[in-house]
């Protein structure tokens, strides 16, 4: 008599079904890694300057003055009215930012203008190989590798009256002017501001176009001087087209650093600017901290936002269609 024992059916599973979950797990971990390094970065990005902005929105909307300082959650809302004193042009504060407004519009363009130029034409300058070269592009960086208030107090040292460098050399030395300049104070602060800011701009703009330069073919160089394309032909026709992305994103760096510049005019000119030199940067500065008119700072520094927001949007907007009509 013979048995047979009942045996439990055997399930087999294919190998590529158990490797299925490992490889969405590892897949998951491959795709979460790069948010999990760049999540420190945002929450810094966070507390250092997202936080303070909304502080500083809600606080353009509050009469904040220096008697509630110690609390200023306490202080009592007023709506639009900071907003409407800062963009009452009739009246001595409006007028006031407006002035600012101005100057630092057209210390801007005249600044970003001649970085830019300066810049290119010295990277172009340093395009070909010599003796020295390398040298000579180090010193061109010195202003820019040099701390902005070290590099600015010794413009202050050069820029007095009596014994500063700028009077020697122009006065003394080279007699182009009739007696020694105040640099510092009246409509010449205004000139000294935009040499310092040039100064130590332009090194930026030539470190950017000549990593730009390095990405055009010396090919087309060569066939436009067998061409009989001469040097400013070259430039116009294929250096200048060629660095046209690379000008787009440096001019608008340029333009943003400059319009909000604080430390320059702070250091060369203490805490209150000359009327000539008066940015609305430090303008800003003046009506929270020396009035101690903290909401209608902050509104003035939402204007300033907003501006820069619109300018920022239309230069894009503009650049992307100029784009777009050369590939086409």
């Amino acid at each position: 008599m013979t048995t047979t024992a009942l045996k439990e059916p055997v399930h087999t599973t294919s190998p590529g079904a158990a490797r299925t979950p490992r490889r969405r797990t590892g897949r998951i971990r491959r795709l979460s890694l790069p948010y999990l390094l760049l999540l420190p970065a945002l929450l810094l990005e966070l507390l250092v300057h997202l936080v303070p902005m909304v502080i500083g929105i809600v606080m353009s909307f509050k009469e904040l003055t220096q008697f509630y300082i110690r609390d200023w959650s306490s202080a009592p809302w007023s709506g639009l009215g900071n907003y409407r004193v800062s963009v009452d042009f009739d009246a001595p504060v409006g007028e006031a930012l407006l002035h600012s407004f101005l100057v630092t519009v057209g210390f801007t363009l005249l600044s970003v203008g001649l970085c830019w130029l300066i810049g290119t034409a010295a990277a172009v300058f340093m395009q070909d190989a010599f003796r020295g070269r390398g040298l000579l592009r180090a010193l061109f960086l010195v202003p820019y590798a040099l701390p902005v208030y070290a590099a600015v107090i010794t413009w202050v040292f050069m820029f007095q009256h009596d014994n500063g460098l700028v009077n020697h050399v122009l006065h003394d030395q080279l007699h182009l002017t009739g007696k020694p300049s105040f640099w510092l104070i009246g409509d010449n602060s205004f000139y000294a501001l935009l040499t310092v800011s040039v100064w130590k701009g332009w090194p930026f703009a030539f470190l950017i176009v000549t990593a730009g330069l390095q990405n055009i073919p010396g090919e087309l160089y060569e066939a436009a001087a067998l061409d009989g394309a001469g040097m400013w032909q070259r430039i116009r026709r294929i250096t200048l087209p060629s660095l046209r992305p690379v000008n787009q994103v440096l001019v608008l760096v340029l333009f943003l650093w400059t319009f909000n510049d604080f430390n320059t005019p702070f250091v060369l000119f203490g805490r209150a600017a000359p009327e000539a030199a008066d940015l609305i940067s430090v303008h800003i500065y003046q009506a929270s901290f020396v009035t101690w008119n903290f909401g209608t700072g902050s509104a003035m520094s939402v204007l300033l936002l907003l501006f820069l927001l619109v300018v920022t949007g239309v230069y894009l907007l503009l650049t992307s269609r100029g784009r777009r009509a050369a590939d086409v």
